[in-house]
């Protein structure tokens, strides 16, 4: 593979915008995510409440985890900024194909779009600042990676309402035009290593990996036993393949291997939790009341992801990081399990901080430790599995924390967001002995 860098001189010249393109990019997608919640009623009214419309939020997701493996391949072989771009392309088609859309069948097909748009931003934007940094400059700048995700994740029911309620449930997916735009405006001062391509595109393994993702992603019965077939013929035609979209080699590393295994339960009980404490909040209090509860919370990620991205460039040691995560997430937990609707509200906001605070100081550090320790080469095929595997934590964790809530809904709602709690230990417990499994490997400061 030929690679051209660009100097330390362009490289001063160009990160400011460009900084601005990426981060802009990722909040988008991120708050595409979120906006559709509280428009969804209205949708479900224009269009005859056809059952249709429930896929507007899972079509998004579901294309995005899909896509995000090929993205990091097509930037491994392609270069970065073009596929960046064709991603950025793709998102504002969907979002354009949404804002016109006619009918729920079209909506959700226009979800699917921007879906997988949103793949290839989450991806190309996580392995460009690898390679835009060092792994220990770059540290502080995935600080403000994880930002993007809280204040978009906070900010997009909000955005969502304000929205419909002024302009119509459209202007939801139409504003992502002008915006995008900028991005794609700042994008162009973006200079990356070209790349050319050496081998024969892994269009097998793509098409398998896509399968194993969707049918694990459904958890219905026979989507579970497509997908267990799936990841076998995977692995068969990965061990073969000339250019490999997961290169099996990269779980000798440790730290890849460790990385891509706590992504899971910190998906899942950090992104999979959300709704349930929400609900949990709004039993004792409105819908209004419980959303502001959400606020000092998010702004406890904000803080942690700062600061703990800040302590880890000076010092390139990121290893406590995940460990104090998950041990300050097991503790909120705990403290939630021992609350309800009569509690007062000093101890539930002390439990949300701590637990905000939890989920700040996991988010991007995995990325960072596992860009630190990979072949430059591969940087996109590791942030995609990293990615991918706190995609499916995420996924699964409203499927299964879904289904203990749900049964415990006869004896009140405040019993079933207990379960839910209670369900979250053993998870939060497993991460917790993962991270210390995690080896402590200083971070580069050169490439």
């Amino acid at each position: 593979m030929i690679t051209t860098a660009p100097s330390r001189a362009q490289l001063k010249h160009v990160k400011k915008p460009a900084l601005v393109g990426l981060f802009l990019s990722v909040f988008l997608a991120m708050l595409d995510a979120q906006v559709v919640a509280t428009a969804l009623p209205r949708i479900a009214a224009e269009f005859g409440g056809t059952g249709a419309y429930a896929w507007v939020t899972t079509a998004y997701l579901l294309a995005g985890s899909v896509t995000a493996p090929l993205y990091g391949k097509l930037g491994d072989v392609f270069g970065r900024k073009r596929v960046l771009l064709g991603a950025l392309a793709l998102f504002l088609l969907g979002s354009l194909a949404c804002g016109l859309a006619p009918s729920a069948g079209l909506l959700v097909a226009g979800r699917v779009l921007q879906g997988a748009g949103s793949g290839g931003l989450f991806v190309s934007v996580g392995a460009s600042l690898g390679e835009m940094f060092t792994p220990r400059e770059g540290a502080k700048y995935f600080g403000w990676f994880s930002i993007c995700f809280a204040v978009a994740s906070l900010a997009g029911p909000v955005v969502g309402g304000v929205l419909t309620g002024l302009t119509g449930w459209r202007s939801i997916f139409l504003v992502n035009l002008p915006l995008g735009l900028v991005a794609v405006a700042l994008l162009l001062n973006l200079e990356l290593p070209r790349r050319r391509r050496e081998a024969p595109f892994d269009f097998a393994g793509v098409a398998l990996l896509g399968v194993t993702i969707t049918g694990f992603t459904l958890l219905t019965p026979w989507s579970i036993s497509l997908g267990i077939a799936a990841a076998v013929a995977f692995v068969v035609v990965e061990r073969r393949a000339k250019a490999p979209v997961l290169p099996l080699p990269l779980f000798r590393d440790r730290t890849f291997t460790v990385a891509v295994l706590l992504s899971v339960p910190a998906g899942f009980a950090f992104l999979g939790s959300i709704n349930y404490i929400a609900v949990f909040l709004q039993i004792g209090a409105g819908p209004a009341e419980g959303g502001l509860l959400l606020v000092p919370m998010t702004l406890a990620v904000a803080v942690s992801s700062v600061v703990a991205s800040r302590v880890i460039a000076r010092t390139g040691h990121y290893r406590w990081a995940p460990r104090l995560s998950m041990a300050l997430g097991l503790l909120a937990m705990l403290g939630l399990t021992t609350l309800d609707e009569h509690s007062p509200l000093a101890p539930v906001l002390g439990c949300l901080v701590v637990f905000g605070l939890a989920a700040g100081l996991n988010m991007q550090v995995l990325a960072v430790a596992t860009q630190n320790t990979a072949p430059r080469a591969d940087l996109g095929a590791v942030s995609a599995t990293v990615n991918l595997a706190r995609a499916l934590g995420s996924a699964l964790g409203p499927v299964a924390l879904g289904a203990v809530f749900t049964a415990g809904l006869p004896a009140g709602p405040a019993h079933a967001t207990h379960g839910v709690f209670l369900t979250l230990l053993p998870v939060l417990a497993l991460a917790l002995l993962t991270a210390f499994a995690l080896p402590h490997v200083p971070l580069r400061d050169h490439h």
